[in-house]
């Protein structure tokens, strides 16, 4: 069975324009993208596209590649204390000379809709519910869950070690929740006897980085594979030049499969979806009359 991650995140849209349609106070999210990197310029666009249509405001304020780390502190500060802002999120990836992090732990974690200031991340570890959560690694597990995939005794498979992903998504899967009590192993790049470690997995979540990495002698029947990976790979019959494979073999792991995502059309639509929700849930409880 093909997890068809367009149908569910349109699911999870169309619950949320409900939810916005009834608030007293209109949810607002601001973008700050730094230079014109084209990926980037087209995610941001994507997020408010989607924004705009669930009637949440959206606000995008753009500055150059040489902008310094200073000044986007000092823009980061300015959103902050704008109670009119309930979500920030600084568009990755940013130029060299820019520390990511001291800029994801600048961003106040009430307004950390991206999910990757250091105290969200460690109320996650906390299993605190007041935790924003990464937006693919929550996708992923919105996934499983609406996908009637049976997470609590199953044993998970993580491969990559990412904060945006493999280590958020694990520390959920592992939480004392419904939605969670899986047993987790955390795979990565010095991991010996990958292939035996992931034939004994219920679960895979491929989040490597690497096109085509998980193949078919690392699956058993009846495994359910999620794909987190985006990569592109030339492919001269394309009017591009590429095409947008996953981190998993999928013509020849999709057979052994119970169900599987694809690549594109799985875990990326269910990535900004979540972020809309974080961006509500963070109005609501900044208006709490709401």
């Amino acid at each position: 069975m093909l997890i068809d991650g367009k149908l569910i995140s349109q699911q999870v849209l169309d619950e949320l324009k409900i939810e916005v349609a009834k608030l007293a106070v209109k949810p607002c999210v601001a973008f700050i993208r730094v230079g014109e990197d084209p990926a980037s310029v087209s995610y941001v666009s994507k997020k408010q596209q989607t924004a705009t249509e669930l009637g949440i405001e959206s606000r995008l304020h753009v500055l150059m590649d040489n902008t310094s780390e200073n000044d986007l502190l000092k823009l980061i500060d300015a959103f902050n204390a704008d109670k009119n802002i309930h979500g920030i999120l600084v568009q990755a990836p940013l130029p060299k000379h820019i520390n990511e992090n001291k800029i994801f732990n600048h961003v106040s974690p009430d307004k950390d809709v991206d999910g990757f200031n250091v105290l969200n991340i460690g109320r996650l570890c906390q299993e605190d519910p007041s935790a924003f959560c990464a937006c693919t690694p929550a996708g992923v597990v919105e996934l499983l869950v609406r996908s009637s995939v049976e997470i609590q005794g199953k044993h998970v498979a993580v491969v990559g070690r990412s904060l945006i992903v493999g280590k958020p998504v694990s520390l959920l899967l592992a939480r004392k929740h419904i939605h969670g009590n899986a047993t987790v192993t955390l795979c990565h790049s010095r991991t010996q006897n990958l292939p035996a470690i992931l034939r004994t997995a219920d679960i895979i979540i491929a989040a490597i980085g690497s096109p085509r990495f998980i193949t078919a002698n690392m699956v058993s029947p009846g495994t359910v594979v999620i794909d987190v990976g985006i990569n592109r790979v030339n492919d001269p019959s394309r009017k591009a030049g590429f095409r947008i494979v996953g981190d998993v073999d999928f013509d020849n792991v999709a057979p052994l499969c119970a169900k599987i995502t694809p690549v594109p059309g799985g875990v990326g639509p269910m990535t900004v979806a979540m972020l809309m929700k974080n961006t509500v849930q963070a109005c609501k409880r900044q208006n709490s009359n709401t």
